[in-house]
């Protein structure tokens, strides 16, 4: 069996690992590269792999940076099964249709700009369109949680619950060659013990192969109870200035979990007087989305819908959808909190809610999740002086509050503890580390060690790896 990591591999995005073995070739995920716009593009244009040699693809979650290249490996040919969870699948038909109008309207808006020489971007085209997106779906195969599934010769294919967001998956490929059998369980992004709406992550038994997420392998997530004393605060403080609060969020899970926070803060009546808006029809499709999957949430979720309160609604809550509401938010000059997609600030309407507040400081930049390097989120996080929009540059006058505590991914105790479960039963003998950068990588591989781990490596693009 031989591992080659096309991508995520020494940074947190563009998931794809070609997993070679016996006469199967097994891609887990497919996602798109998420940086500097012109490096994004160039990147994405170039899938890094042979769809005509793909026997099957395997999508851990439907995060656009594990699953929104998809489009892109049947526009080269293929024609083979995606096999995921139910949820991920229903989640995909929103998010990846989504993707490509983005793609669309993101293009004409930037093309029209360099006609008007307001711009001195390139032009762009988009990466696939709609009809792509529906070849994709015509191939998902969901299989629900801990459901065997022989999905190629001497391959076998099981799905744990990561925790991560509403469907994610551990991927464990029970994989015989010539007589002997390997477990490799891939843990795509894994989720945090402890946190509102999901189920905690599993940790599947015997694993000889790990290849592991290691975004937080440097820091520790304080508990999401301080998260909501922090947010309390800041709305407190911005709405007394009378400014907007606009919150970067990906449209699943952490926009949820976002709202759920606000709803803990509505209760206990620690929120000031100004109306909430989701800005994203996205969004809203994947909330109706969450309400199809129960077998999803904990029990204290659970609890809730059954009590006929449902946790993604309150008063001050309005969901936003239409091109003439989201522009009607940045006209209204009263305080507002705004969660808008994309999360790194890349793509969709974010963007125009962000050119409207970035430059008064009486607003504020909430910024909820990891900024990849050289994406627009991660500048404001950095506090650049002036950030380009739309190719335009701005000054950033907005206060900028980073709140990485409501993060969806496993943080550095997560990860050791889930290698510790992995090595029950002596098996393991590998854990190769993804999904990270090299610095977190370095210290999370350190920690490992001292705890007794062995065969740690972190793979660079384009490295193979023979198991």
């Amino acid at each position: 069996m031989e591992i080659e990591f096309v991508g995520a591999a020494r940074t947190v995005t563009g998931s794809k690992h070609l997993v070679r073995a016996g006469r199967a070739t097994i891609l887990l995920d497919c996602g798109l590269f998420q940086g500097r716009r012109r490096e994004s593009l160039e990147r994405n244009r170039h899938l890094g792999v042979d769809a005509s040699a793909i026997t099957a693809v395997v999508l851990s979650h439907a995060h656009i940076d594990h699953s929104g290249a998809l489009p892109m490996l049947v526009k080269a040919g293929y024609t083979g099964p995606v096999y995921c969870t139910p949820a991920t699948r229903d989640l995909c038909a929103a998010m990846l249709i989504d993707a490509a109008n983005i793609q669309d309207s993101d293009a004409r808006y930037i093309n029209k700009q360099i006609e008007r020489g307001r711009s001195d971007m390139e032009p762009v085209e988009p990466l696939y369109d709609e009809e792509d997106v529906m070849r994709v779906l015509a191939l998902m195969v969901g299989i629900p949680y801990h459901r065997k599934t022989a999905i190629a010769p001497g391959v076998e294919l099981s799905f744990f619950d990561a925790g991560h967001v509403l469907g994610s998956a551990i991927t464990v490929l029970d994989v015989r060659e010539d007589g002997a059998q390997q477990r490799l369980v891939f843990t795509g992004d894994l989720g945090r013990k402890r946190m509102p709406i999901l189920r905690d992550p599993e940790c599947p038994p015997g694993a000889d192969i790990l290849l592991m997420e290691s975004t937080y392998g440097d820091r520790l997530h304080p508990p999401i109870a301080e998260m909501n004393d922090r947010l309390a605060e800041v709305l407190k403080r911005v709405h007394a200035r009378g400014g907007k609060i606009v919150i970067p969020s990906f449209a699943l899970e952490r926009a949820q979990e976002i709202v759920f926070a606000l709803k803990t803060l509505e209760r206990q009546k620690r929120m000031p007087p100004m109306p909430v808006y989701v800005d994203s029809p996205l969004t809203v499709k994947i909330t109706d989305v969450f309400k199809l999957h129960p077998e999803c949430y904990d029990g204290e979720t659970r609890a809730l819908i059954e009590h006929g309160d449902s946790p993604f609604e309150f008063d001050d809550l309005r969901y936003v959808s239409s091109t003439e509401g989201s522009k009607q938010i940045d006209l209204d000059s009263q305080p507002a909190i705004i969660i808008s997609a994309s999360g790194m600030c890349e793509a969709g309407r974010v963007l125009h809610h962000l050119k409207a507040t970035i430059e008064d400081p009486k607003n504020a930049v909430l910024i909820v999740g990891f900024q990849a390097p050289q994406t627009l989120g991660r500048r404001i996080v950095e506090r650049r002086s002036r950030v380009k929009i739309f190719g335009v540059e701005r000054e950033l006058r907005a206060e900028v509050v980073v709140m990485n505590g409501f993060s969806a991914h496993a943080d550095q105790r997560d990860l050791r503890d889930f290698v510790g479960g992995a090595r029950q039963g002596g098996r393991l003998k590998s854990v190769i580390l993804v999904h990270g950068e090299p610095a977190p990588q370095k210290i999370l591989a350190e920690l490992l060690a001292e705890d007794g781990v062995t065969g740690i490596v972190a793979p660079a693009a384009g490295e193979r790896i023979a198991l």
